[in-house]
């Protein structure tokens, strides 16, 4: 979910698709969502806020020691922006571990997605656009409806934080990448979250958090989710347009369908997989038909 400061960081997308490059999306999809798969196994034990605590505190301490930002001569104003980029990240990925808690993570990412979606939508005000919000809400709807007995209300509201949360997170991220460069910004305020979390994660997971296999899953959650597909959007945006990428990084909500059958054991009946299908041809399109949004510094 961490995309618009590594294009920022980057500077102009290449014009011409390197086939490598659509292996290095996929991958990097497949890891995301496989490691949401994963954190969902520690919640008996540690609850949504410890596993989303042990994510960000092992992804820092990853990307600090990779980067290795200085926070000396920074001014007020570059300090308070990765505040904000830092507090984005804190209620983007707890949003979201506290509705893969309550609903299945193909339902949960493809509610998120609505978030930058909207964004995308907003940025570009072209009359397309109109009919990919329509073809998601669609999609809201048979999901909504799919279900037996229906969604769990209290999931698909933090489902809905988290997508607004991310939309904020793509805004901060354009604006901290240019202004902090490479991926420092995104390590400092990746610290910032995980103190931010601090607090729920202990509560939630108590003593457990000491437990050495459960501190091991919690850095591999951390790996998975942060560090391998950090790497690979990395290098898949030195080789692919931005839309290209966009239209493939909507795959996700597919994907993570996939991971939650596999390793959750998630079925989902036919009327969610249409919704989950008109999402993600809603997000395809939106990424393919918007223009980038504006960093205003």
């Amino acid at each position: 979910m961490a995309v618009s400061d590594r294009q920022a960081a980057e500077g102009v997308a290449p014009r011409v698709v390197d086939p490598r490059a659509i292996w290095l999306v996929l991958g990097a999809a497949t890891s995301v969502q496989f490691g949401a798969a994963m954190a969902a196994t520690l919640f008996d034990q540690l609850g949504p806020g410890g596993t989303v605590w042990l994510r960000l505190m092992f992804a820092a301490a990853i990307l600090l020691a990779l980067w290795r930002p200085r926070l000396s001569g920074r001014s007020a104003r570059e300090l308070a922006l990765v505040g904000a980029f830092g507090v984005s990240l804190a209620v983007m990925n707890t949003g979201f571990y506290e509705a893969l808690d309550r609903i299945p993570l193909g339902i949960a990412v493809t509610i998120e997605f609505i978030g930058p979606l909207t964004l995308a939508v907003a940025l570009s005000r072209r009359r397309l656009d109109a009919v990919w919000l329509v073809l998601a809400a669609g999609g809201i709807v048979l999901l909504a409806r799919g279900s037996t007995g229906g969604l769990d209300g209290v999931g698909v509201l933090f489902a809905v934080i988290a997508g607004a949360a991310w939309a904020v997170y793509i805004l901060l991220s354009a604006r901290t990448g240019r202004t902090w460069g490479s991926g420092t910004g995104l390590a400092v305020a990746m610290a910032v979250g995980a103190v931010l979390v601090a607090p729920l994660g202990v509560v939630d997971g108590g003593g457990d958090l000491l437990h050495p296999a459960l501190l091991v899953q919690g850095l591999a959650v951390a790996i998975l989710s942060s560090a391998i597909p950090y790497s690979l959007e990395l290098e898949a945006l030195r080789r692919i347009p931005a839309g290209v990428f966009g239209v493939m990084m909507s795959l996700e909500p597919g994907i993570a369908a996939l991971a939650g059958f596999l390793v959750l054991g998630q079925d989902l009946v036919p009327r969610e997989i249409v919704g989950i299908a008109c999402v993600v041809i809603a997000s395809a399109g939106a990424a393919r038909t918007a223009r980038r949004p504006t960093v205003v510094d």
